[in-house]
């Protein structure tokens, strides 16, 4: 993909007789290099070649750029960046540049581009993947090859960090999600023999590129198959506590790449804070996803506004992130094994309703039985996650069924095994073939239907059986809908 699209804000100069020159000055991060795609230049600088897999990390540089003419840009001035409103109240504005994201890393060292107070709000801006280089007309080769060329780190851009003046370690950082509005475009698409969960599988990729339509917030994602959007920032987290520079891939205590898909417009992020101003990010912008992510890919898209408010806790220290929704409180966990991803859910339910409840924890196991609804959040981030939604109140449960067999609502693919890893392959699997060979979807397509709309739930668990149910809802196949009306 050409870096052209990166320079897109830039008024660019020509030169005497026409031909246009661009000077780029780049600052590497240790074992740093960058691709440049071919891009009309006056001159042209050849690639890097890639790094061998033994090498340090690459992670991806910071550029400055000029034009003949025309000065350096000058540092922002944070002031400007703060906007009134009406009413009185202001708002902290955070546009996506390169200077105010990274590509595919957090480090807890990083200068902030935005400092606020508790209780500000902040309507920020997101870049897609890979500094923005992954938009329609990128190919899947070219994908690849901003993934193989730079190991060590993610794919996301991640806006920040923004430093919350309270905030101290200890404490815990509450963000709450405002509004959301996406671009009108997306993608979806499985990188050929790497990541994901079946990568030999399908080790040919494909790249999908979806129109969203705001008004009617759905895609179509196939002919005649139509997905509600549900717009949630697939990564929003604060620094580890560690020094030093780590791959934006995997979550953990931090929150970071959670991919969990009810962490919508109206919900709040609690999350530990563990040094000082807590250090916020946010990227890998999803317009929707299926509940396992099994092809690596959500509905991916970047925010034209996200539309946070920050607010510190003090007091009350939290050991690991929750979400509160309208009806729910999530808890969650991590892990490479999906069994131990279930331990640390299960452990972190049995805390939570002990603590929400006012009982045991031995009462607490017993309850979450019957009332926490969990799911197989990702499965294709280096851990994997699951996670738990936990009614407030005994009316408000959330969608229990647990089906093992098609119903009116959903496709369904069930399956069971001693190992959790083993039982979330063969439902999903079951439902890709599904998909293959009922709904005469082509194999790449069926993968990433799945990976988007599909809804992988955790049934029942015990030491000699776990249980995974993967349900596909019959409504997006419009023209079935319009079939069934006549």
């Amino acid at each position: 993909m050409p870096l052209g699209v990166l320079l897109s804000r830039f008024s660019l100069g020509a030169a005497p007789g026409g031909r246009l020159k661009v000077r780029l000055k780049f600052s590497l991060g240790v074992g740093g290099a960058l691709i440049i795609s071919s891009l009309a230049l006056a001159q042209t600088t050849p690639a890097p070649t890639a790094a061998p897999a033994s090498a340090a990390p690459q992670y991806p540089p910071t550029a400055t750029i000029t034009t003949p003419g025309y000065p350096a840009q000058a540092p922002s001035d944070p002031k400007l960046r703060v906007l009134n409103l009406q009413g009185g109240k202001t708002v902290h504005v955070l546009p996506a540049t390169l200077e105010t994201t990274q590509w595919g890393w957090f480090d807890n060292s990083q200068p902030p581009v935005l400092r606020v107070k508790s209780g500000d709000t902040i309507a920020l801006e997101t870049m897609m993947h890979s500094h923005n280089q992954v938009v329609p007309g990128a190919t899947i080769e070219q994908i690849k090859k901003l993934r193989t060329d730079f190991p060590g780190r993610g794919p996301h851009t991640l806006t920040g960090p923004i430093y919350i003046e309270e905030a101290q370690p200890g404490d815990v950082l509450k963000v709450t999600l405002n509004r959301i509005v996406p671009r009108a475009y997306a993608t979806n698409f499985n990188v050929p023999g790497l990541f994901g969960q079946f990568p030999t599988v399908f080790a040919d990729g494909q790249v999908k590129y979806l129109y969203l339509d705001l008004d009617k917030m759905q895609t179509e994602f196939l002919p005649g198959i139509v997905l509600p959007l549900r717009p949630f920032p697939g990564t929003l987290g604060v620094a580890r506590k560690e020094p030093g520079r780590y791959s934006s891939v995997p979550p953990g205590e931090f929150a970071g790449n959670m991919d969990i898909r009810d962490f919508v417009a109206g919900t709040s992020l609690y999350v530990p804070v563990f040094v000082p101003g807590a250090l916020l990010w946010t990227g890998d912008s999803h317009a929707g996803q299926g509940n396992g992510e099994v092809n690596l890919t959500a509905i991916e898209t970047a925010y034209k506004e996200l539309n946070l408010t920050v607010e510190v806790i003090k007091g009350k220290p939290l050991d690991f992130p929750r979400i509160e929704t309208k009806k729910s409180w999530i808890t969650m966990g991590f892990d490479q094994d999906l069994n131990k991803a279930w331990a640390q859910t299960k452990a972190q339910t049995i805390k939570f309703l002990a603590e929400q409840r006012k009982i045991t924890p031995e009462q607490a196991e017993k309850l979450m039985a019957s009332v926490s609804d969990c799911r197989v959040s990702q499965v294709v981030n280096i851990k994997k996650g699951t996670h738990c939604l936990n009614p407030k109140n005994a009316s408000d449960k959330e969608d229990m069924e647990r089906p093992t067999k098609e119903t009116s609502k959903y496709y369904v693919s069930h399956a069971k095994d001693a190992d959790l890893n083993k039982a979330m392959n063969d439902a999903s699997m079951g439902m890709i073939k599904l998909l293959e060979n009922e709904k005469k979807i082509a194999r790449l397509d069926a993968y990433g239907l799945a990976s988007v709309a599909m809804d992988c739930r955790v049934g029942t668990v015990s030491d000699t059986e776990k249980n995974v149910h993967c349900l596909m809802p019959k409504s997006i196949w419009v023209a079935d809908r319009r079939a069934d009306k006549r």
